[in-house]
Protein backbone atom coordinates (compact mmCIF):
# COMPACT_ATOMS: atom_id res chain seq x y z
CA UNK A 1 0.00 0.00 0.00
CA UNK A 2 1.55 3.26 -1.14
CA UNK A 3 -0.97 5.93 -0.08
CA UNK A 4 -4.02 6.42 2.12
CA UNK A 5 -6.51 9.19 1.44
CA UNK A 6 -7.65 10.93 4.63
CA UNK A 7 -11.00 12.69 4.70
CA UNK A 8 -11.33 15.18 7.55
CA UNK A 9 -12.44 18.60 8.62
CA UNK A 10 -11.03 21.85 7.33
CA UNK A 11 -11.83 22.94 10.87
CA UNK A 12 -10.04 21.67 13.98
CA UNK A 13 -13.36 21.09 15.77
CA UNK A 14 -14.09 21.88 19.39
CA UNK A 15 -11.92 19.25 21.09
CA UNK A 16 -8.11 19.33 21.13
CA UNK A 17 -8.17 15.53 20.81
CA UNK A 18 -9.23 15.84 17.15
CA UNK A 19 -6.06 17.71 16.14
CA UNK A 20 -3.99 15.40 18.33
CA UNK A 21 -5.41 12.36 16.53
CA UNK A 22 -4.84 13.98 13.12
CA UNK A 23 -1.18 14.57 13.99
CA UNK A 24 -0.82 11.02 15.38
CA UNK A 25 -2.31 9.65 12.16
CA UNK A 26 0.14 11.71 10.09
CA UNK A 27 3.13 10.47 12.09
CA UNK A 28 1.86 6.87 11.89
CA UNK A 29 1.51 7.09 8.11
CA UNK A 30 5.06 8.41 7.75
CA UNK A 31 6.41 5.75 10.15
CA UNK A 32 4.88 3.02 7.97
CA UNK A 33 6.17 4.60 4.77
CA UNK A 34 2.59 5.19 3.59
CA UNK A 35 1.92 8.46 1.81
CA UNK A 36 -0.96 10.79 2.54
CA UNK A 37 -3.51 12.00 0.04
CA UNK A 38 -5.86 14.72 1.22
CA UNK A 39 -7.80 17.78 0.14
CA UNK A 40 -4.72 19.97 -0.04
CA UNK A 41 -5.71 22.57 2.55
CA UNK A 42 -3.46 24.05 5.23
CA UNK A 43 -6.29 24.52 7.74
CA UNK A 44 -7.99 22.39 10.38
CA UNK A 45 -7.46 18.65 10.68
CA UNK A 46 -6.46 18.54 7.02
CA UNK A 47 -3.50 20.81 7.69
CA UNK A 48 -2.61 19.07 10.97
CA UNK A 49 -2.40 15.68 9.27
CA UNK A 50 -0.28 16.99 6.39
CA UNK A 51 2.01 18.94 8.72
CA UNK A 52 2.67 15.83 10.81
CA UNK A 53 3.39 13.67 7.75
CA UNK A 54 5.77 16.26 6.35
CA UNK A 55 7.51 16.86 9.68
CA UNK A 56 8.14 13.10 9.93
CA UNK A 57 9.65 13.02 6.43
CA UNK A 58 6.66 11.41 4.71
CA UNK A 59 4.92 12.06 1.42
CA UNK A 60 1.87 14.34 1.39
CA UNK A 61 -0.12 14.81 -1.79
CA UNK A 62 -2.86 17.42 -1.80
CA UNK A 63 -5.70 17.81 -4.26
CA UNK A 64 -7.49 21.16 -4.13
CA UNK A 65 -10.00 22.80 -6.45
CA UNK A 66 -9.06 26.12 -8.04
CA UNK A 67 -11.69 28.03 -6.06
CA UNK A 68 -10.20 26.96 -2.71
CA UNK A 69 -6.64 27.55 -3.89
CA UNK A 70 -7.64 31.03 -5.00
CA UNK A 71 -8.96 31.72 -1.46
CA UNK A 72 -5.40 30.99 -0.26
CA UNK A 73 -6.36 27.77 1.51
CA UNK A 74 -3.79 25.59 -0.27
CA UNK A 75 -1.03 23.90 1.74
CA UNK A 76 1.96 25.07 -0.25
CA UNK A 77 4.46 22.78 1.52
CA UNK A 78 2.88 19.56 0.22
CA UNK A 79 5.13 17.08 -1.58
CA UNK A 80 2.77 17.46 -4.53
CA UNK A 81 -0.23 19.75 -4.91
CA UNK A 82 -2.71 19.05 -7.68
CA UNK A 83 -5.19 21.78 -8.59
CA UNK A 84 -8.48 20.62 -10.10
CA UNK A 85 -11.25 22.45 -11.89
CA UNK A 86 -13.93 21.50 -9.32
CA UNK A 87 -14.87 19.29 -6.37
CA UNK A 88 -15.92 16.37 -8.56
CA UNK A 89 -12.52 16.23 -10.24
CA UNK A 90 -10.88 16.63 -6.82
CA UNK A 91 -12.64 13.58 -5.34
CA UNK A 92 -11.97 11.44 -8.41
CA UNK A 93 -8.25 12.27 -8.37
CA UNK A 94 -7.97 11.72 -4.61
CA UNK A 95 -9.57 8.30 -4.97
CA UNK A 96 -7.35 7.33 -7.90
CA UNK A 97 -4.18 8.29 -6.01
CA UNK A 98 -5.09 6.28 -2.90
CA UNK A 99 -5.00 2.60 -2.01
CA UNK A 100 -7.26 3.01 1.04
CA UNK A 101 -9.29 5.66 2.86
CA UNK A 102 -9.56 6.92 6.44
CA UNK A 103 -12.13 9.32 7.85
CA UNK A 104 -11.16 11.54 10.77
CA UNK A 105 -13.77 13.80 12.37
CA UNK A 106 -15.22 16.31 9.95
CA UNK A 107 -18.38 17.89 8.66
CA UNK A 108 -20.63 17.49 5.64
CA UNK A 109 -17.76 17.29 3.15
CA UNK A 110 -16.09 14.52 5.14
CA UNK A 111 -19.33 12.55 5.33
CA UNK A 112 -19.98 13.05 1.64
CA UNK A 113 -16.50 11.83 0.69
CA UNK A 114 -16.71 8.86 3.08
CA UNK A 115 -20.08 7.73 1.78
CA UNK A 116 -19.09 8.21 -1.84
CA UNK A 117 -16.13 5.81 -1.53
CA UNK A 118 -18.33 3.43 0.50
CA UNK A 119 -20.95 3.51 -2.25
CA UNK A 120 -18.24 2.82 -4.83
CA UNK A 121 -17.09 -0.16 -2.75
CA UNK A 122 -20.69 -1.39 -2.46
CA UNK A 123 -20.99 -1.23 -6.25
CA UNK A 124 -17.61 -2.97 -6.71
CA UNK A 125 -16.10 0.07 -8.40
CA UNK A 126 -13.14 -0.39 -6.07
CA UNK A 127 -11.98 -2.87 -3.41
CA UNK A 128 -9.94 -0.41 -1.37
CA UNK A 129 -10.31 -0.66 2.42
CA UNK A 130 -12.10 2.13 4.28
CA UNK A 131 -11.27 3.07 7.86
CA UNK A 132 -12.95 5.29 10.40
CA UNK A 133 -10.79 6.78 13.15
CA UNK A 134 -13.32 7.22 15.93
CA UNK A 135 -11.82 9.98 18.07
CA UNK A 136 -13.69 10.52 21.36
CA UNK A 137 -16.76 8.65 20.02
CA UNK A 138 -17.20 11.18 17.20
CA UNK A 139 -18.56 8.43 14.93
CA UNK A 140 -20.52 6.56 17.61
CA UNK A 141 -23.89 7.74 16.25
CA UNK A 142 -22.86 6.83 12.71
CA UNK A 143 -22.24 3.25 13.83
CA UNK A 144 -25.69 3.20 15.44
CA UNK A 145 -27.27 4.65 12.31
CA UNK A 146 -25.61 2.00 10.11
CA UNK A 147 -26.99 -0.76 12.35
CA UNK A 148 -30.42 0.89 12.20
CA UNK A 149 -30.30 1.18 8.39
CA UNK A 150 -29.35 -2.50 8.25
CA UNK A 151 -32.20 -3.48 10.59
CA UNK A 152 -34.63 -1.45 8.48
CA UNK A 153 -33.52 -3.24 5.30
CA UNK A 154 -31.75 -0.35 3.56
CA UNK A 155 -28.16 -1.49 4.03
CA UNK A 156 -27.07 -5.07 3.56
CA UNK A 157 -24.96 -6.56 6.38
CA UNK A 158 -21.93 -6.94 4.12
CA UNK A 159 -22.16 -3.26 3.23
CA UNK A 160 -22.48 -2.00 6.79
CA UNK A 161 -19.29 -3.99 7.43
CA UNK A 162 -17.32 -2.14 4.74
CA UNK A 163 -15.77 0.06 7.40
CA UNK A 164 -12.82 -0.77 9.65
CA UNK A 165 -13.38 1.09 12.93
CA UNK A 166 -10.67 1.94 15.43
CA UNK A 167 -9.65 4.54 17.98
CA UNK A 168 -5.90 4.16 17.47
CA UNK A 169 -4.32 5.61 14.29
CA UNK A 170 -1.42 3.14 14.00
CA UNK A 171 -3.66 0.15 14.66
CA UNK A 172 -6.19 1.36 12.06
CA UNK A 173 -3.45 1.70 9.43
CA UNK A 174 -2.33 -1.84 10.26
CA UNK A 175 -5.88 -3.13 9.84
CA UNK A 176 -6.18 -1.44 6.44
CA UNK A 177 -2.85 -2.89 5.33
CA UNK A 178 -3.97 -6.38 6.40
CA UNK A 179 -7.31 -5.96 4.62
CA UNK A 180 -5.60 -4.82 1.42
CA UNK A 181 -3.35 -7.90 1.51
CA UNK A 182 -6.34 -10.23 1.97
CA UNK A 183 -8.46 -8.54 -0.70
CA UNK A 184 -6.19 -7.01 -3.35
CA UNK A 185 -7.67 -5.11 -6.19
Amino acid sequence: MQRICVFCGSSAGNKPSYATAAAELGRALAARGVGLVNGGGHVGLMGATADAVLAAGGEAIGVIPEALRDRELAHTAMTQLHVTVDMHARKALMASLADAFIALPGGLGTFEELFEVATWAQLNIHRKPIGILDVDDYYHHLAQWLRHAETEGFVKPEHSNLFHWDTDPARLIGRLLTSAEKHPG
